[in-house]
């Protein structure tokens, strides 16, 4: 039996939530497309608040008044650039300033850079760095006191399976700043699990959103078999239930599941060769 498998039987450990039976406020980055706005659609349907966050404005409001239209749910929109230094507290200080008391932060937000290191420019790379890194621990620390106060939290951080990866040619950050993710998830899920604050760290593979086409990997995902990629209404789903029920790290699918049990189990040179060539053949940089 896999890891992940095995961890599943038993994500009972810490028992069922009151998630289902009152109104809570859910707070959402990267909201404006993908798997964010697939989380936005699933709390509103659930009765829930939604904070939705993003850089685009337009999406933002379409996405509030369809929420609220179909769900009746309270929305509200925060127009950001979480790259920026410092936003992920701009953020969180704008939330607090309308009264709203977050009970489900899900930090979506994300990007790659789809060249080498050295033909990049450090800019960006910082840019990557502040969404990926600073804006989830900023968010979190700003929000979990809340949380623990309350004894009832929820924190999804959307990592990938290439957290799990040896690591390979172009992308150059993504893996490390996933692999932060992943051990920031699981460490705080240790230290406030017993306080009613589930954290998880959410591990998806192959999934069918802009992220692709944003950073110069359609080719790579339009060349895999159809039964390869999730929907992002899939990935959230899965995410949400077993976050609910207290699992720290969740692959997403069959797929991811499969290939996070062989990352942990095959010998490292192994998944180094394995990884490293399936990046040499997904390189689209310099």
């Amino acid at each position: 039996m896999c890891a992940e498998c095995a961890t599943e039987l038993l994500e009972n450990k810490f028992g069922k939530s009151d998630m289902s039976d009152t109104q809570k406020y859910v707070l959402i980055t990267g909201a404006s497309s993908g798997i964010g706005m697939a989380f936005a659609r699933h709390a509103a349907q659930m009765g829930h608040a939604v904070g939705l966050s993003a850089r685009r404005e337009d999406r933002l409001q379409q996405l509030a008044n369809e929420l609220s239209d179909n769900y009746n749910v309270s929305t509200d929109i925060f127009v950001s650039d979480l790259c920026e230094p410092d936003s992920g507290l701009a953020l969180a200080s704008s939330v607090l300033a309308k009264g709203r008391k977050v009970d489900v932060l899900i930090n979506n937000a994300g990007f790659s850079i789809a060249s080498s290191f050295a033909a990049s420019t450090y800019s960006a790379q910082r840019e990557f760095l502040e969404l990926t890194i600073n804006t989830p621990v900023a968010l979190t620390h700003a929000l979990l006191p809340g949380m623990l106060e309350r004894n009832w939290g929820r924190i999804l951080n959307i990592s990938s399976i290439t957290a799990l990866s040896s690591g390979g040619k172009g992308h150059t950050l993504y893996p490390a700043g996933k692999s932060f993710l992943l051990k920031f998830s699981q460490s705080l899920h240790a230290e406030v699990a017993h306080r009613g604050v589930h954290v998880s760290a959410i591990l998806p593979g192959f999934v069918a959103t802009e992220f692709q086409q944003t950073n110069g990997m359609e080719d790579e995902m339009n060349g895999l078999p159809h039964w390869m990629v999730q929907r992002p209404e899939q990935v959230v789903t899965e995410a949400w239930r077993r976050n609910e029920n207290g699992t720290e790290i969740i692959a997403t699918g069959m797929v991811a599941k499969t290939m996070a049990a062989a990352m942990q189990i095959l010998p490292e040179t192994w998944m180094r060769a394995i990884t490293r060539k399936m990046a040499e053949d997904a390189y689209v940089g310099d």
